[in-house]
């Protein structure tokens, strides 16, 4: 069920016209390049650019019977050249247009997937200022800890976002390399001057030494680079479900006019969009594995990583994609809850001010030991008997001995774990 996602913008990266158009893109260049270098004829290059085309049904008509898609293609475009088709493709060897290829439609998909984060660094920088002072229960282990905000919780995804954003742009450069140095990678064939035309025209740059084909390590950074993200975005939403978890419910992931949650009970709002992100997180997280294994070839190349990167990485960069656009969708309208926040900070009576207590006491001259005794006393009869935690203090003669309870009292202040939340978010940029 996708609602209102629309794929296009990426799935028409992984196209075949666009692939197909491409190889033709990089032929023509290379065509272009042995002009200027005298190997081919002023008339010849004129009729190559004016005639060059191809037809995708004619190029898997052609496959079926030669088994091979750049030959398929070449002979596509050769029916349409005529004559002046025996300069295409010359010295060159199938990788050349592959590879540089594939860095073309990396590239694009890359710039997709950079476009989500940026949106959805928008939605969560809202977030964050909008709730920027809203009180929350913090948890560690999933115990209640010390109170935070929701706001903070937002900032810390936004510095994530942007992490991501740095390591997205590093591994679009990694990937941003052409390749035209033929069969073995030597030039014995091609002139070294072919490949750098056609990569500054392609705004690539050259592979400094390459085999058949361009190393498979520069592919596998940008497909763990997806894993990151996607990872992340799985750390999010599980947070969301988390939190919507009807025993604590401060927030809850959109719920849409007619929507069912169950077939069996009709009272349910299940977060199956963050349920959806988590699960697919395993399958980009999985195709990174499969990018890591293809890093390692018999000697200058061998054909074990093609078919398997004609799947991971178009379906993992439409994958991430979706998920970028859901969990944006998510926060765009998820459901914040304040007052079952300020409902769950209160549920423990009080025991969320313990460490200030301790602290106290310590300013107050106790060991450290000696003051974490008297207050886990009172802290865990306050947690077994459901009471509150400041009223067993001031009854306590061990502690009213060393703090009054004016004192007590003060240390009881929601608002002093909000004293540095601008100090924070004016040190994020926010």
């Amino acid at each position: 069920m996708i609602e209102r996602y629309t794929l296009p913008e990426m799935a028409r990266i992984w196209e075949e016209e666009n692939k197909f158009r491409k190889w033709l893109e990089i032929e023509i260049y290379a065509c272009e390049a042995w002009a200027e270098l005298g190997k081919i004829p002023p008339e010849a290059l004129a009729e190559i650019k004016e005639r060059a085309g191809f037809n995708v049904s004619r190029i898997k008509e052609i496959e079926n019977t030669v088994r091979h898609d750049v030959i398929a293609f070449l002979t596509s475009v050769a029916e349409q050249v005529g004559e002046a088709s025996k300069y295409i493709h010359l010295g060159l060897t199938s990788s050349d247009i592959l590879d540089t290829a594939l860095a073309l439609l990396m590239r694009e998909a890359a710039d997709q997937l950079l476009r989500r984060l940026k949106r959805l660094r928008a939605v969560l920088v809202e977030k964050a200022r909008e709730h920027k002072y809203t009180l929350m229960m913090g948890r560690t282990h999933g115990v209640h800890a010390e109170p935070v905000t929701f706001g903070l919780k937002m900032a810390l995804w936004v510095m994530e976002v942007d992490r991501h954003t740095e390591r997205l742009h590093q591994a679009r450069e990694m990937i941003s390399v052409g390749k035209i140095s033929g069969a073995v990678g030597t030039f014995a064939n091609v002139d070294p001057r072919v490949e750098e035309y056609v990569c500054r025209k392609l705004g690539l740059k050259p592979a400094q030494v390459s085999t058949q084909i361009i190393q498979r390590d520069r592919h596998a950074q940008y497909m763990t680079t997806l894993a990151i993200i996607a990872s992340s975005l799985e750390k999010m939403a599980t947070e969301i479900r988390n939190l919507q978890r009807t025993d604590i419910l401060e927030v809850e992931e959109p719920f849409t006019q007619g929507q069912k949650g169950s077939s069996a009970m009709p009272h349910k709002r299940n977060p199956i969009m963050c349920e959806r992100i988590a699960g697919l997180a395993r399958v980009i997280r999985s195709n990174a594995l499969a990018a890591l294994e293809n890093i390692a070839l018999w000697h200058e190349r061998d054909l074990t990583h093609s078919s398997v990167e004609r799947i991971i990485i178009p379906d993992s960069t439409i994958l991430l994609d979706y998920m970028l656009a859901k969990f944006t969708e998510v926060m765009e309208g998820l459901k914040v809850y304040p007052e079952n926040m300020r409902r769950n900070l209160e549920a423990t009576h009080g025991l969320v001010f313990s460490q200030r207590v301790l602290l106290a006491l310590v300013e107050k001259g106790l060991l450290r030991e000696e003051a974490y005794a008297l207050v886990q006393r009172n802290a865990m009869e306050a947690w077994r008997k459901g009471v509150s935690f400041k009223e067993l203090l001031l009854k306590d003669p061990e502690i009213t001995c060393r703090l009054s309870p004016s004192e007590i009292e003060e240390l009881f202040d929601y608002n002093y774990h909000l004293k540095y939340i601008d100090y924070i978010f004016e040190r994020a940029g926010l």
